[in-house]
């Protein structure tokens, strides 16, 4: 049989953990997020693709490089999962900015760009400081840090996941 070759039931078995693992990375978030029938819909997937690759173990047990497939499989599946995640950019992100000279102008630049901005008075060991707080979606972090950090290099930068559990959220774009 085509799969009885020594090589190719690794390979499968690999590809299959990378997508189950991967799926199973996503679905996480989507728990922790609160997004239950996406979770179920990943779930659902996650464990059958699973469900097929350890029977295949257990019907192949002689291949020891079967085991390795699953290990690799695992590994990958677990940088794809994250990086797959990173690219949807599920959820919000909670971003906290601290910076000695620069906060108006940062502040300023960010309101102009879409974001809401918030400016917190806040006591730090050297003296007072303002701190500039962000609620947005992770999908936008990035070009939010850019945009920080083309105005101050030096700034302190602080990121959170954000559950938004109420209210309202401005940004004009």
């Amino acid at each position: 049989m085509l799969f009885d070759s020594p090589l190719l039931g690794p390979v499968l078995i690999a590809l299959m953990r990378i997508c189950d693992v991967s799926i199973g990375t996503v679905r996480t978030i989507l728990v922790v997020q609160g997004r239950r029938n996406y979770a179920a819909f990943a779930g659902f997937f996650e464990v059958l693709i699973w469900v097929f690759a350890i029977r295949f173990i257990f019907q192949h047990l002689d291949n020891t490089a079967n085991l390795f497939g699953y290990a690799i499989g695992f590994s990958l599946g677990n940088f794809f999962g994250i990086t797959v995640e990173r690219w949807i950019g599920l959820g919000h992100a909670n971003i906290n900015v601290i910076s000695k000279f620069n906060t108006d102008k940062i502040a300023d630049a960010l309101r102009l760009a879409g974001f809401g901005v918030t400016i917190i008075p806040g006591e730090g060991g050297s003296g007072g400081v303002s701190i500039i707080n962000c609620i947005l979606p992770r999908k936008k972090v990035q070009n939010f840090i850019k945009l920080v950090e083309s105005i101050d290099k030096e700034a302190f930068i602080n990121l959170q996941s954000s559950i938004p559990y109420r209210g309202f959220m401005h940004a004009r774009k």
